[in-house]
């Protein structure tokens, strides 16, 4: 009789700890999931911020261009043949 009070506080031991077990690695399972969503999250913005930084820089540089040109330091063909180059 002793022997079965044993095994029983054993098993409910043990199924509080594998249940204790359980919880924590769902919880880390669902804190990498997490950090990496973040992690795609700050991927994606920090492309589009490159992306808009390039953009302004070529706009920035065309301006530049069309501003020597106005200015008669630029020939038309050479204008455009340096605006065909910031734009590849």
């Amino acid at each position: 009789m002793l022997a079965n009070i044993i095994y029983f506080t054993v098993f409910i031991i043990l199924v509080f700890v594998l249940s204790i077990a359980v919880k924590a690695i769902t919880r880390g399972v669902e804190a990498k999931q997490t950090i990496k969503e973040n992690r795609n999250l700050d991927f994606k913005e920090q492309n589009e911020i490159q992306s808009q930084s390039q953009s302004l820089e070529i706009i920035d540089q065309i301006k530049e261009l069309k501003k020597l040109y106005k200015e008669g330091i630029l020939s038309e063909d050479e204008f455009k043949k340096a605006k065909d180059k910031v734009l590849k």
